[in-house]
């Protein structure tokens, strides 16, 4: 039996969404659903049970940043992830690939693997399909990644080509490689840059593998939205029906709205969390800069609709003062509800397709936060 198991459960009569459950050895996950990421294993400023207050079913943690600290041994030793951060829900690890290649880490791609030099102390070190699964199988997330090769934004299409072509390589190399398919499920990843002929050769190639699940890689990287939009429309129409689609790196409300309609399940995306480290917060009527001086004698809540512990207990003006501060408080009490809002999002569009009002609930939900 497979460690993941997609249930689609209802399928909108107007767009594409759908509504399913992923169940794994650590739980369920309701989908569509956002995943927080735990970079090292930790959301910033936030303990793992006040994550689970937030309605996070699953979150994500990074392969690279785990493997150079504390190496996946020290993990392992540990019990595995989940035991590791106290975190008794569902993990997804990705491959470390996207960071090798997005922190200037990257020295050289071959046909072995990807090398780059380690941001803490300089060392060099070779990213294999072999090494980033022996660390993935190592850490014990639920779900873990194929390493890929994320093609920049613009591309070449001999370039793109070549760049499927390897990732494809790659995913039969960690498909080899993985040892605990029993409970821990590998997801490949799609790569065709913008050419959709490009994503419809790399999807046929590797759903040959039948595997638990799919990723949309490589978008989201520089390229306008409408043309984003347009690619992934045509990326979900070449994967299973029956298997949980994951585009990867993708958080802003607009674009997790539009990928649901084109039946997309599962996001991830720092962005919740980062701005929240940078007075940011994200409410039903849109974004708000708690810096601004507008808020120093505003003493009420961040998002009247919201029920979180920071918008019950504190008001602008307090948590403004916080920031300008420079309490660490600050970066606590706005990553709980941006957070919380994500996570009431889903819950929001999960409602509105089990009620087959999805079309007006998006309209409705982005006409307001965008106003």
């Amino acid at each position: 039996m497979r460690a993941a198991i997609y249930e689609l459960i209802k399928t909108d009569r107007k767009t594409k969404a759908r509504r399913g459950r992923i169940t794994t050895l650590h739980g369920a996950i309701e989908t569509p659903a956002f995943m927080p990421v735990g970079t090292a294993a930790a959301v910033k400023a936030m303990r793992p049970e006040q994550v689970a207050e937030t309605g996070a079913e699953m979150i994500l943690a990074n392969t690279y940043h785990l493997y150079l600290r504390p190496g996946q041994r020290v993990v392992a030793e540990a019990g595995g992830l989940h035991r590791f951060m106290n975190w008794d829900r569902a993990i997804l690890t990705d491959s470390g690939g996207f960071q090798v290649f997005s922190l200037g880490a990257l020295r050289r791609i071959t046909e072995d693997g990807a090398e780059f030099r380690s941001h803490i102390d300089g060392s060099t070190h070779m990213l294999s399909p072999e090494k980033s699964i022996e660390v993935q199988n190592a850490l014990g997330a639920d779900i873990i990644m194929a390493l890929d090769e994320c093609a920049p934004y613009p591309a070449d299409r001999e370039y793109v080509k070549k760049s499927l072509e390897r990732t494809t390589r790659w995913l039969l190399r960690c498909g080899e490689a993985h040892k605990n398919g029993d409970v821990q499920s590998l997801f490949g990843i799609m790569q065709g840059g913008v050419y959709a002929d490009l994503r419809r050769q790399s999807a046929l190639e590797i759903t040959e593998l039948d595997l638990p699940g799919y990723a949309v890689g490589g978008l989201s990287v520089g390229e306008p939205k409408p043309l984003m939009y347009e690619i992934l429309d045509g990326c979900v129409d070449y994967l299973p029906k029956d298997k949980p689609r994951y585009l990867m790196g993708v958080g802003t409300p607009d674009c997790i709205f539009e990928a649901v309609s084109l039946g997309v399940d599962m996001f991830d995306c720092v962005l919740p969390t980062r701005v929240a480290r940078n007075g940011t917060t994200l409410t039903s009527r849109g974004s708000v800069n708690i810096k601004n001086a507008k808020y120093k004698n505003d003493f009420t809540a961040l998002d009247p609709e919201c029920d979180c512990y920071t918008c019950r207990n504190y008001t602008k003006a307090y948590l403004r003062h916080l920031f300008k501060a420079g309490e660490i408080l600050s970066a606590m009490l706005l990553t709980n509800h941006n957070l919380t809002f994500m996570s009431g999002m889903m819950a929001g569009i999960r409602n509105a397709l089990e009620e087959d009002r999805f079309i007006e609930h998006k309209r409705e939900f982005l006409s307001k936060y965008y106003a």
